[in-house]
């Protein structure tokens, strides 16, 4: 399976579906299929959003994820086993852009000065960097449309390597 990670806005579901069609993959969004599975354990009122509750998550997921050939897409990675992943990517996008992006999306506050403070930091590409292989971990820039293509490009030839390898 491959991890598209990243800050909300960044363009992962973009990035996710379009690879999953060109690469005849599975594309799972967590944010939506916890928002349809109500798999929750309460409320955050300092964010204004509901708590995912991970080990239902990955129940969830779990036989998906062994039949392969799953791209999954969320903001964080700390808590998924780490042998369903052979890929990571990290999508990063400029703060100018990434501020237009949220602000569109209706985040205010402490919300969006968070995400945006997570982009600065790099927090998800550390955490990424902590809980997988150091080499299947890549950072990919996420601004424009012309990104957009080079990194599916970029990925299509690093699934088709993995599959030259392992089959």
């Amino acid at each position: 399976g491959a991890l598209s990670l990243g800050t909300p806005g960044v363009g992962k579901t973009t990035l996710g579906k379009e690879l999953a069609s060109r690469a005849g993959m599975t594309y799972i969004n967590v944010g939506d299929m916890a928002k349809e599975g109500e798999l929750y354990e309460g409320f955050d009122e300092e964010y204004d959003c509901p708590i995912l509750d991970e080990d239902r998550v990955i129940d969830e997921l779990e036989d998906k994820m062994s039949e392969g050939g799953v791209i999954v897409d969320y903001h964080g990675c700390d808590f998924f086993p780490e042998r369903w992943f052979h890929i990571v990517f990290v999508l990063r996008t400029e703060n100018s852009f990434l501020y237009e992006r949220l602000e569109s999306r209706g985040y205010r506050g402490k919300k969006l000065q968070d995400n945006i403070q997570c982009e600065i930091f790099q927090t998800l590409y550390e955490e990424a960097m902590l809980s997988y292989r150091k080499e299947i971990v890549h950072q990919l820039p996420s601004n424009t449309p012309e990104d957009l293509e080079r990194n599916l490009d970029q990925i299509m030839q690093w699934i088709e390597q993995w599959m030259k390898d392992n089959n």
